[in-house]
Order: structure tokens, then sequence, then C-alpha cells
């Protein structure tokens, strides 16, 4: 039997926790002298180094004094909570990553309190303190203070911490004193995590995690919670509605280092991948034959946002993606679902149009920018926030939201958040910026972003995580302006864009194909304006002194795919194409558009 700890680094968005399973490989020793290797090794899909953040959890093991450690990297954003809460069921015990100069934050409170709930064992590491500014000692209270009111255990209250840089590789007792490696955090893992507990009994497994190859299709990730499995057993899959099937075992693999080993065997304690099995959902118990007992199922909290998908059906349809049909998509989105947990699809009653189920702008966002680089091409609506009714009640989700702004600017982000119905909870100064947080409708989040970096030049530090059910708050002011937009299909002239500045700020650039409908730019006023950006100038073989100055144009306003979600109105689509994100009105046609606007009113 070997010895093995399984253990989930857990931490808030940009406080190091891939860069510190970085070093531990690398204490680890796992890759030759010789061979090469970037940063982030875990993050390994274009989407995660871009934006520098984690999206899927990962597995990798590593081998220290004759023990093997599982090392599970986890998701910061509260928007990837499904991966979290259903990968913390394999650990024992949790690294919690804390910033020494940020403290513990939202998305922290959030995944230790799952953490907590399901009694792992917590070591405390705090992070970065070799930045200006930290303040170690308080954030170790800090953090003391959260578990507390977290309801943690007398057992998890007495946690050990370490203090370090993941960065220049080093960890240890006192952040006073640097130590020259990161072999400390290796031995408080052996000392103070648990081994995992064997029960004794038949065969017992839970499905937490999925991969897929091509060759032997869907993959069954999870931790044996007792008994053991082997190749070519018979086993029961215990399934959601109550039913059991009986497959065979094809092939096991461990964890081994970055990749997976073949074997023979797994014991109780470890986490395996079982190919073969059919069929399988996240949840489901692999059990014994002869004595099948099903595992409780993984709870994941509600979605609390929706946004329609539907083809592309615009005058550019099928020009720039591979998948164009609604069968593209419906087969795409119900892949989607089956590893993303926290997703939920729809059909609604017509047939290339579904309704899609998420935590946030973030999770749809992802999910959207991954099929746009796979080649499809989609439409999508306004991200609406769902409601529910609760004792004769109608009621929205609402969120906490925190911002660390610069003193000066405070006033301005005040002012916006309590526009959308924000109720300012705590004021306080935290080292030379100021720490604001509100209770605010997901409603008023839709959109705040922007306004808020506009409003602080770029010096915001917002995050925000959802917290409960109330009931509805009013009406919360949309966007103020209206849009431009374009009358005629073609080129649009940089002539006429000049002639039309005074009207808005455009989207667009000299030369850009556009189509009628499509919304090319931000009116002054708050009503919709069609404008034509087509026509030419006027040649003609005379000179005159006034008509031929310079064209001048301001360069156009760009948007991020999310900041396009948060900004088109409820009678635009957003069209996505490999190549290109374009706005538009769901109604092409003009006349069209004030039929429609007629009839709602």
């Amino acid at each position: 039997m070997q010895n093995i700890r399984n253990i989930a680094i857990i931490a808030h968005v940009d406080h190091g926790k891939t860069t510190l399973v970085d070093k531990i490989i690398h204490a680890s020793k796992i890759f030759r002298e010789n061979q090469q290797f970037d940063d982030l090794i875990l993050d390994n899909n274009d989407l995660e180094r871009e934006r520098g953040i984690t999206i899927l959890s990962k597995n990798v093991s590593v081998r220290y004094k004759d023990t093997k450690i599982n090392i599970i990297d986890t998701p910061g954003h509260a928007d990837f909570g499904g991966e979290v809460e259903r990968v913390l069921k394999m650990a024992d015990g949790v690294i919690l990553l804390v910033d020494a100069f940020e403290g513990p934050m939202p998305q922290t409170r959030f995944v230790l309190g799952k953490a907590l709930s399901l009694g792992l064992t917590p070591i405390v590491v705090v992070n970065k303190v070799d930045k200006e500014n930290c303040r170690p000692d308080e954030v170790h209270e800090a953090v003391f203070e959260l578990m507390f009111n977290l309801d943690a255990t007398e057992e998890q209250l007495e946690f050990h911490t370490l203090y370090g840089s993941a960065k220049q590789n080093w960890m240890g007792p006192d952040w006073k004193n640097p130590t020259d490696s990161i072999l400390p955090l290796l031995d408080a893992i052996l000392e103070h995590i648990p081994a995992p507990k064997i029960d004794e009994g038949t065969l017992q497994m839970q499905i937490t995690s999925l991969d897929y190859s091509n060759f032997v299709g869907r993959i069954a990730i999870g931790r044996v919670k007792r008994g053991t499995v082997s190749e070519n057993q018979q086993i029961a899959l215990c399934k959601a509605d109550g039913s059991i099937k009986k497959m065979r075992v094809k092939e096991l693999h461990t964890f081994e280092g970055l990749g997976k080993n073949k074997v023979q065997t797994v014991q109780a304690g470890d986490i395996c991948a079982i190919t073969g099995l059919e069929d399988f959902e996240i949840g489901d118990t692999v059990a014994d034959v002869e004595n099948p007992e099903p595992l409780p199922r993984i709870s994941i909290d509600e979605p609390t946002m929706n946004m329609l998908f539907t083809i592309n059906n615009s005058p550019f349809f099928g020009k720039e993606g591979k998948f164009v049909t609604s069968r593209h998509l419906r087969d795409r989105l119900m892949k989607e679902t089956e590893k993303n947990l926290a997703l939920r699809v729809e059909p609604t009653d017509s047939e290339d149009r579904f309704l899609v189920y998420g935590r946030g702008i973030l999770h749809l966002s992802v999910l959207i920018e991954t099929m746009r680089r796979e080649g499809y091409e989609l439409q999508v609506g306004q991200p609406q926030v769902i409601f529910k009714e609760i004792d004769g009640v109608q009621c929205e989700p609402i969120e906490t939201l925190v911002v660390d702004v610069p003193q000066e600017s405070s006033g301005k982000v005040i002012e916006l958040a309590t526009q959308r119905k924000g109720e300012l909870l705590i004021m306080e100064p935290k080292g030379d910026l100021q720490h604001l947080e509100f209770k605010i409708p997901s409603r008023g989040l839709i959109g705040l972003r922007n306004n808020v970096l506009t409003a602080t030049q770029g010096e915001a530090i917002m995050n925000h995580r959802f917290s409960a059910y109330e009931p509805f708050k009013g009406t919360i002011p949309g966007r103020i302006n209206g849009s431009l937009i374009s009358m005629e299909g073609g080129q649009c002239t940089a002539y006429a864009i000049d002639k039309l500045q005074d009207r808005g700020v455009f989207f667009i650039e000299p030369g850009d194909e556009l189509y009628t409908g499509q919304v090319i730019g931000e009116h002054s006023r708050d009503n919709d304006l069609v404008v034509n950006v087509q026509k030419g100038k006027k040649l003609t073989n005379m000179r005159a002194s006034g008509s031929d100055d310079n064209v001048r144009i301001a360069p156009p306003k760009r948007f991020s795919l999310e900041e396009a979600m948060e900004y088109i109105q409820k009678d635009e689509y957003l069209e996505i194409t490999p190549k290109n994100i374009r706005m538009r009105k769901i109604y092409l046609d003009e006349n069209e558009r004030n039929r429609m606007a007629k009839k709602e009113a």
C-alpha cells in the first residue's frame, strides 16, 4: 500500500495558484535536466494563457519522500464554481493561497466555505510577501477570522501557516527570513494533511470529472473511496434516476507527473481514470456488481443568468465559419453540458434557438470564445438575470461586490453602484487604497465594470460573487445612449464617417464591409439613428479652396467579447464568427423595426 496525499489548491484569481504548482513540479524533478518547458505548465489551453486565469481544474501528481502527492489546481473565479465544487470531493486537504497584500477576497470565501463544509484540513500559504506594502500578519488574522465566520471546526482553526513567494521559489515559517526552497511546503503537506481515510467494504468511486480522447471516447475520473478497482472488472454504474447498469472496465490509469500511467489495479484513496464506461454523467457512482451502493450526488449551485443562442442569419452568414447550422449548434451545446456542470441548455419553441443558463457573463463568454475558435458562427441575445418566485414574492439574485480603488475616485464608484440599487456595507482604508463592499442586484452588474473603469482611469479592482436571492429591488437604468445603424450594405467611406462624427462614437473603420441594420456606433442621444456611411464624395475637376480639407477621423471604439455582451440592448444581437464580433438589430429592416416597436408598446 503506497502513501498518498490528495490536496486541492484554492485561491482567489491572480493570487498565484498555477505558479505555485509550477514550482512544486520543478522541485519534485519530474522533468529531465535537459527538458524544455514554459511557465504556467498546467494552463495549457490558449484561452487560459491569454487571460491569465485557470478555467478547468487539472490533476498532476508528484513524488516526495516515498509519498505520492496528487495535486488538483482549481479555478479562482466564482463563475467556474461548478468546477471547484466537484473536484474538492477528491481531496483530503486544501492549500489556501492568499495574497500578502490583498488578503482573503470574496471568491476565496466561496471556495473555502465549500472546502470546510466537506471537512477538509487546510494549510494556509501567505504568498507574494516580496510585494511592497504587504501585510502578512494582518492577512493571517483575516484568514483566521474568515474561517471562524465560516463555522470551521476547532481542528480546522488550528491551521498550519507558511509564508513565502512562489515566484521567488521559497516558502518558510517566517516571512522576514526567506528560505532557499519550496520544500518546507511539501514537508508541511506530509505532516499536516491526513492520508486518505479508507472505509472497509466493496468498491465505491464517484465520477467527479471527465476527460475525452479521440481514440477511446469519454474517460471517467474520480477518487476510489473504498475497495479496489481492476482492469476487466465488471462494475455497476449507479445513475441519477436510480437505475443501475452493468459495465466492464477496459483500462485503468493513475496520474503520474503531468501524464497518466496504465495500471492493473487501483487501491482506495488514489485518483484514477477509467476508460470503457458508456453513458455516464458526473456524479454517478462506480460500485460493486453484487452489492451496488451509490454515493450521495454532487450538488451544484444554480445558474443565475441566461442568454439566447441562435444560428447566424445575418447577410454575412457562412462566410467566415465552418459550423453554421442549427444541428451543429445544438450538438455542440449538448456536448458542453456533459462536462460543464453549472451550464444548462433548454430548447425554445423554435428549432434554431436555445436558452443557455450559466453562472455569469464570464462563464458564458468563455463558452462562446471557445466555440468561435472551433469555427462556429452564432448569434447571442442580451444576458438576462433569472428571477424566482419565493413564497409568492418575486426575487432576484443579489451579489456581494468588492471594489478596491484609489481614495480620490471612491466617490464616483459609490455613486455608480448606488444608481444601480447597490447598498454600501463597508468602507475602510486598505494600504493606500479604499476598500468598498456593496450588496447589489446581479442586473446592476451588467455593464458596470466598463463604467467603473472609465470613472477611475482604470485603477479600480472589482470582484463579485453570488450571495442569495432577495425580493426584487425595482427598475435599474440601462444604457442611456441609442445606437447608430447602417442604412445600406457595402464598404463605408472615410468621407461619410468624417461628416457624421458629431452624431456619436463609431465602432468601425473606413473600408469595413457592413450590412443594412448593423450597429456601427453609439448615438450621442437616447434614440436610435439610421445613417448612411457608404456615400462617397462627389467628384469634380474644379478646385475649390474649402472642399479639399483632409479627413480627420477619431479611432473607433473596440469591444472585447464580454464588453459587447454587456453593451447590447434588448432589441439587438451579437453576431459572433471566428474572425469578427458584430452588433446588429434583431430586425434589420427599419420599417419592420418600427412595426415591432409599436406592437410591443
